[in-house]
């Protein structure tokens, strides 16, 4: 249905749909807003997704069911088996294959009208506007915070609309950018996030979980807005942050403006050095104060008087913990709560999952005067693959 505040169809009508995808899409085609001319447009268009994880899964299930007519999947991940609680694209057999691999076969089984194309390898500033130019529309399923400002700036200088997710936990986000959108309505990512988060302040999905099901709801508003977007009609979330609270069961929506001190993205720059997984503190008080499991390991076999701090989360601990261990969430290291806990007698080796959450809490213990104290590369999941493979990993 056209609004007032519809956007132009991105795409041109293909030239005929053959009798067989009439009857395929002949629910799409009786609804007066799509028609034939609609599917034609979905037909005709190409439409990126950037991995095909726990946002891609769905969204590129329903692309595909929907007859978008080419598909392109960046993706240089293999599938893990941590995946299958989210990312239903995949199956128990797909474990260890290549995620662009087992997405393709995936859409082929749903729809085999589908030219996919796989893009398996990371994007990069140096291949990401010349990949997004190939396409119509993006859509952008990433994690973290460096490839999302990556694939909003190269989205920009390629002249492309982007349709946003975002999950984590119980919570997700959705909106649609696009610098260069009709009447004076561009705006970008940056706009929403004109910095990113320090480091260590946003936990990702492997370090804060996410609720399997909230995948499906906001992949499946991605490959709506996606439809919308090809085809002109309704009204898109260009202009609008969508919130979505699955524990309430509530979705608000927040008006987005252009911020007016955003300077323009004339080129990509370094997207990791720009977001800082680890802050500069963690990473100076890392430099020298860092031990491998294997050392550890070594270190306790030997009988060494040491104390080991696990610095995760409760619920962590209760899936696995080392032998010994004391549990100081880091939050608690942080705010200096927790230090008198510690003992001044014995060199003390902080851990976490993988050593990014260890990394800030020694900075901190370093500034107050714990000059021994180190932290154990890789953390636990490095513990469990290279010195107790017994343990389970998450």
């Amino acid at each position: 249905m056209k609004s007032k505040n519809s956007l132009p169809p991105l795409v041109e009508p293909a030239a005929e749909l053959s009798r067989a995808e009439v009857a395929r899409y002949s629910r799409h085609l009786i609804i007066p807003d799509v028609g034939m001319v609609g599917q034609k447009r979905i037909k005709n268009a190409r439409v990126l997704v950037i991995g095909a994880g726990g946002l891609g899964s769905p969204a590129l299930l329903y692309l595909a069911a929907a007859g978008v007519g080419t598909i392109g999947i960046v993706e240089f991940d293999e599938v893990d088996e941590s995946n299958l609680q989210r990312q239903v694209i995949h199956g128990q057999a797909d474990v260890g294959r290549p995620k662009a691999e087992s997405a393709r076969d995936s859409i082929l089984e749903i729809n085999s009208n589908v030219e996919v194309r796989l893009h398996q390898f990371r994007l990069e500033p140096d291949n990401a506007v010349e990949l997004f130019a190939q396409y119509d529309l993006i859509l952008d399923g990433t994690d973290n915070f460096a490839t999302r400002y990556l694939v909003n700036d190269a989205a920009v200088l390629a002249g492309k609309p982007y349709v946003w997710g975002s999950i984590y936990r119980f919570e997700g986000q959705a909106s649609v950018f696009w610098e260069d959108a009709p009447d004076g309505r561009g705006l970008n990512y940056r706009d929403l996030y004109p910095e990113a988060p320090p480091p260590g302040m946003v936990p990702s999905c492997a370090e804060g979980g996410v609720l399997g099901v909230l995948c499906a709801s906001i992949g499946s508003i991605m490959a709506t807005e996606a439809i919308k977007l090809i085809t002109g009609i309704g009204e898109s979330l260009l202009g609008r942050l969508m919130v979505y609270d699955a524990l309430e069961m509530s979705y608000r929506t927040i008006k987005l403006r252009r911020d007016p001190a955003r300077e323009p993205i004339t080129e990509l720059i370094d997207y990791d050095a720009f977001c800082g997984v680890v802050s500069d503190e963690g990473v100076a008080a890392a430099a020298g104060s860092t031990i491998t499991a294997p050392e550890l390991a070594a270190m306790l076999a030997a009988g060494k008087e040491i104390e080991i701090v696990d610095v995760r989360e409760p619920v962590e601990w209760d899936i696995v913990h080392l032998p010994g261990a004391t549990l100081i969430p880091k939050d608690r290291i942080l705010s200096g709560e927790a230090l008198a806990e510690l003992p001044q007698d014995r060199p003390i080796v902080l851990h976490c999952k993988t050593g990014i959450r260890s990394a800030e809490a020694l900075a901190a213990l370093k500034k107050a005067g714990f000059a021994d104290a180190t932290h154990l590369q890789g953390g636990v999941i490095a513990w469990a693959n290279q010195v107790d493979k017994s343990l389970p990993v998450y």
